[in-house]
């Protein structure tokens, strides 16, 4: 039998692991996302884990698998829900009841504030969720102007009309996003899960995305400084009388810089983007229609949402641009330093040959005059050895000097040759 690949059902089954909640009307359902305020990714996973045991434990509930990275149980009168992502977790917790009074902040007790102040990391949202049957449209329009701030309030029918959702993406007194879901009759109580689940997932992943929109105002001024650095040392690439290798090194330190900020920033901007992402296709998914002539969700994401995500972006294409202009101006200053080196190399070479001739000129100088000094020494060496031959030859001492001055000259300039010729 041929053999599964050892992920083949741990990977099947991980696209069915975290199914829509199936909620019942009216209901209500809060939502927390805690994330580390820094290296989020690289965080201990397992003080995640150990934060949700305890609150499990509060409830007399079950633990969940070790590694797991989802959850769901029973706690009290909620069903909680936990996931674990990249860099932050969520917990959501759903009630069959509705508070008397829209929106009160106590139906966030089912998480104790003790036990919020122990959690490893801080809250980045907390999405509070009304569910209830639709009345009539009056109505619905006096609980928009009772709930949600009429300047930003955004609804729409969701579904195919099966549902009519509102929110205004501000925070209240409590600190929390408030959606408020208002179920048309015949909606069945998984496509009432899936809205309110698409609702906080839009508002978690709103938040985590202007995580970036923060990044990139820290990094407006320092852009301006580094743009600003870069102009004036290409500025200085023409200004002959500023050395190369001066200018050459500031701008490989401002390439390093930049290269710094685009590898620090990277996974922030890559996750902002991936957000937005979802967002839009959480959005997408509720097939939106208009509600009184009112905005619909998307038209709020257009308007007031898109121009951070825009700068971001801008940003990050800056941030690229700025150091791609760094590394072409260290690249073409670094020619001209090349350049010039090899230059002055060749002044060099040609210094170095004439060096070189004028040595081999006055070698040759010194070989004639001692071919000169050898000889003279010989001369006058064959010179005393022959004296006694001038009575026998009939000659004076100074005709013999002459007759043997030649001939040695000879030989010394032969011996000196050959000795030339081994040495090279």
């Amino acid at each position: 039998m041929l053999a599964d690949h050892p992920l083949r059902y741990e990977l099947a089954n991980e696209l069915h692991a975290r199914p829509f909640p199936a909620l019942d009307v009216p209901c209500t359902a809060v939502y927390l996302a805690v994330k580390q305020a820094d290296q989020a990714v690289s965080r201990d996973r397992q003080a995640d884990m150990d934060h949700l045991i305890a609150l499990l434990d509060r409830y007399g509930a079950p633990h969940p698998q070790p590694g797991a990275t989802h959850y769901s149980g029973q706690i009290g009168r909620h069903i909680l829900r936990w996931e674990s992502h990249t860099e932050f977790v969520t917990y959501s917790a759903f009630a069959n009841t509705l508070s008397e009074r829209a929106f009160d902040p106590a139906d966030f007790e089912v998480f104790p504030e003790d036990w919020l102040a122990a959690a490893p990391g801080v809250r980045v949202a907390a999405v509070h969720i009304r569910v209830q049957q639709a009345p009539d449209r009056d109505r619905i329009e006096q609980h928009l102007n009772d709930w949600f701030v009429a300047d930003s309030v955004a609804v729409s029918r969701a579904l195919d009309d099966a549902a009519t959702i509102a929110a205004d993406f501000s925070l209240d007194t409590a600190g929390n996003t408030r959606f408020a879901v208002f179920v048309n009759p015949g909606t069945g109580r998984r496509r009432v899960g899936r809205i309110v689940q698409r609702l906080a997932e839009v508002e978690i992943y709103k938040s985590l995305s202007m995580l970036g929109f923060a990044r990139v105002k820290q990094l407006s001024a320092q852009l301006g400084e580094m743009d600003v650095k870069l102009t004036g040392l290409m500025d200085h690439m023409g200004d002959d009388t500023t050395a190369a290798d001066v200018t050459l090194a500031g701008l490989l330190s401002t390439s390093a810089e930049m290269e710094r900020m685009v590898a620090h920033n990277a996974f922030r901007f890559g996750a902002t983007e991936a957000y937005r992402n979802i967002v839009h296709q959480r959005i997408g998914v509720l097939r939106e229609q208009r509600f009184e002539g009112r905005q619909t969700f998307n038209e709020f994401m257009m308007r007031r949402y898109a121009p951070a995500m825009r700068t971001v972006q801008s940003t990050k294409e800056r941030l690229a641009a700025l150091a791609d202009r760094a590394m072409r101006a260290g690249e073409l200053l670094r020619t001209r330093v090349d350049v010039e080196r090899s230059a002055q190399n060749q002044k060099l070479l040609e210094s170095m040959n004439r060096r070189a001739d004028m040595q081999l000129k006055l070698q040759k100088t010194v070989e004639g005059l001692s071919v000169v000094a050898i000889s003279y020494y010989a001369v006058s060496l064959a010179s005393y050895a022959a004296y006694p031959l001038t009575d026998l030859l009939g000659v004076s001492k100074g005709e013999l000097t002459a007759a043997l001055t030649l001939p040695v000259v000879a030989v010394v300039w032969w011996m000196i040759r050959r000795v030339q010729k081994k040495m090279h």
